[in-house]
């Protein structure tokens, strides 16, 4: 029997992580037409695919292969992204949720490098190592993305490797062919002292950004 995957709201001072719901569409329709550059080995919707987006993702949701989150930014109240839980794995032994993936995610423009990318990684991995007492949280880019890759490694996941066409390529012009991804994880060992560099970082983003910590 396989694991269903059903995350709370999860609160933060510089973002909030809200379960996708259809009322998000219309703030993600303007968050994906900010500048897209960014974008280029992963695939965020337009605004014109927004609504359809937000189906496919709620119908994963439904059957709990994806938990899909919007991330809210606190200052403004709108949702400026997108994130989710995925590939959650039964332990082999003795059952329980052994591991699960951080993925989908995305930003638009104006929310990158503001602190709430650090953010909203603590909030999922900090739930799913303390409250589901995963043993490894798993996270995945295309190996071309340094931008991505950066960022990862930048919120204390390690990298373990290339596997070679292991999913779909999501580049433009390479519709139906497979990429290289390149791997990260976390383990429940290395957690803690993640947690403190996380809430260090975050710390100090909210001190540039000037709020309160929660």
């Amino acid at each position: 029997m396989g694991v269903t995957l059903r995350g709370p709201v999860l609160e933060g001072a510089l973002v909030r992580l809200e379960p996708l719901e259809p009322r998000h569409a219309v703030d993600l329709a303007v968050a994906v037409e900010e500048e897209r550059s960014s974008y280029g080995f992963t695939w965020v919707p337009t605004a014109a695919e927004v609504e359809e987006y937000v189906v496919t993702q709620l119908g994963r949701a439904a059957d709990g292969t994806v938990s899909p989150y919007v991330q809210v930014d606190r200052a403004s109240g709108r949702a400026v992204g997108a994130t989710a839980y995925l590939d959650a794995r039964e332990r082999s032994w003795g059952g329980g949720l052994g591991a699960v993936e951080v993925g989908f995610t995305w930003l638009a423009a104006s929310a990158q490098g503001t602190g709430i990318n650090t953010e909203a990684k603590y909030l999922l991995f900090r739930h799913a190592f303390e409250q589901w007492g995963v043993d490894r949280l798993d996270l995945k880019t295309d190996a071309r993305n340094a931008r991505s890759r950066a960022a990862i490694e930048r919120v204390g996941a390690r990298f373990e490797g290339v596997l070679r066409n292991w999913s779909r390529s999501w580049a433009p012009g390479e519709e139906g062919l497979l990429r290289d991804s390149a791997i990260f994880s976390i383990t429940a060992q290395e957690w803690p002292e993640r947690r403190t560099e996380l809430e260090r970082r975050i710390a100090r983003a909210l001190d540039r950004r000037q709020v309160p910590a929660p």
